[in-house]
């Protein structure tokens, strides 16, 4: 490319967001983080040759005259991470694994390649040294040294990570992790916003140029949001997070963003010893593991994405120890559930106001699907009574503020998920749509409000 007239200007940028700003300021007007301003130098007024750096011409073209045919795509030898990037992944993608630290990322990333000998792989590691990538290769996968087309790098240096790539020429190249990353040409330390940017920038022109497919391995903040600058997740075509406690044994793979499928679709992962194993029926490991005639417990059929399963709701009502009662939460939103017990004492008349309430949900999951009010509700109450629900019980609905039990999305799905795991029962909204015929083996309780759920369900 030719080069003309470039002359330089100074800018200032936020090291927390990446905001610019022509002046310097103490605190950064769009996250309002303080003394995060820098300054850097920028070439300005540069003309460029049309010709790209691939040596084409780039001119507009008609939309009729482009010419339109499916993506190829290609296995990575997992099934549940095929089925969430929409049956593999495509050649000249970019793709980025968020989540927190330890949750399975690098696990993950180099399972794909352990487990798929045929895919010339470039492992590229910036925390690791190649030691411990191999350690960690021989606990995945014992007879990992079978192996041969799988390469490991340590590099972070992201100029030559590409000029490597480029006489390699692997099928797919995996970078753990782009905050490691530094390019010569940003002066800044890696992991800066400057750098995430440039290095990011710089990955996806050579996926797009060379045909290979790039997985990203990226950090998350305390928020749980990716690290680095928002633009980040615009550049890359796939974005999955993990999601799950450290502690618990399941994992859920998310997808954010996908320009080549669906992003209602998630997959649901369980680490053992030897890696991360696919859960292919999460609701066989999610339902009651324990005896009948236990109260405090309830079953919702939840929907997530475009994925059904069912799980158990745990609480526990008891008598306030202190003087004011105590509310808690583990994988449900605790403000939620104020609002479901303020709900039961304005609308049902349930006193629960003088009691702690404890509320858990199975396995370890952040549930935020509105139709678990329902299993919530019949949770704490069955607790508050000591009334166990039937273990062949189930529910799905969601509760308003009047006391109204209204319907949910894809309800067909919850009640086919249910009668398949064999539940003879489930509650749902009064008015949700006519005309779905039940499955044989299940019968469908319609209920129109909190009280009249429990006049029905604890009789």
């Amino acid at each position: 490319m030719a080069t003309l007239g470039s002359k330089s200007k100074s800018v200032f940028y936020c090291t927390s967001c990446g905001n610019e700003s022509s002046k310097w300021m103490g605190r950064c007007p769009a996250c309002g983080e303080w003394n995060t301003m820098v300054e850097k130098t920028l070439e300005t007024g540069v003309k460029r040759a049309a010709a790209s750096s691939a040596g084409r011409v780039s001119h507009p073209q008609r939309l009729k005259e482009i010419e339109s045919s499916a993506e190829e795509r290609f296995s990575l030898g997992n099934s549940e991470v095929d089925r969430i990037l929409g049956g593999g992944i495509v050649p000249g993608s970019l793709v980025l694994i968020g989540g927190e630290p330890g949750i399975g990322k690098s696990t993950l990333s180099l399972q794909i390649p352990l487990g798929c000998p045929g895919l010339r792989t470039l492992y590229v590691t910036g925390e690791e040294s190649v030691r411990q990538v191999k350690m960690r290769a021989d606990r995945l996968a014992p007879g990992a040294d079978a192996a041969e087309d799988l390469l490991i790098y340590s590099e972070t240096n992201i100029e030559s990570i590409i000029e490597e790539a480029e006489s390699l020429k692997p099928a797919l190249m995996i970078v753990d992790s782009v905050q490691t990353m530094y390019t010569s040409s940003a002066d800044s330390t890696p992991g800066s916003v400057s750098q995430v940017r440039e290095v990011a920038a710089s990955l996806l022109r050579f996926a797009k140029e060379s045909g290979i497919a790039v997985i990203l391995i990226g950090h998350i903040t305390k928020d749980g949001y990716i690290a680095g600058p928002k633009i980040l997740e615009h550049i890359v075509d796939v974005v999955l997070q993990f999601e799950g406690e450290n502690r618990g044994a399941y994992r859920i793979l998310r997808s954010i963003k996908n320009r080549f499928g669906s992003t209602a679709e998630l997959a649901v992962f369980e680490m053992t010893g030897k890696g991360l194993r696919a859960v292919l029926n999460p609701s066989e490991l999610l339902i009651p593991v324990h005896g009948e005639n236990l109260s405090g417990t309830a079953v919702a059929a939840m929907l997530d994405g475009s994925r059904s399963f069912l799980f158990e709701v745990q609480a526990l009502v008891s008598s306030a120890v202190y003087g004011t009662a105590q509310r808690s939460a583990t994988g449900y939103d605790v403000r939620r559930l104020n609002m479901l017990l303020a709900v039961l004492e304005k609308r049902a008349g349930f006193r629960l106001s003088a009691k702690d309430v404890f509320l858990n949900m199975a396995g370890g999951l952040r549930v935020t699907d509105p139709a678990c009010d329902l299993a919530v509700i019949c949770a704490v109450l069955s607790s508050n009574f000591d009334f166990a629900i039937p273990a062949d019980v189930c529910f799905a609905g969601e509760v308003g503020l009047s006391g109204e039990i209204r319907p949910v999305p894809q309800v067909e799905r919850r009640i086919s998920e249910a009668a398949r795991l064999g539940f003879k029962r489930i509650y749902v909204s009064a008015f949700s749509a006519k005309g779905a015929k039940a499955p044989e083996g299940i019968s469908v309780v319609k209920v129109g409000d909190v009280a009249a759920l429990v006049k029905d369900l604890f009789k």
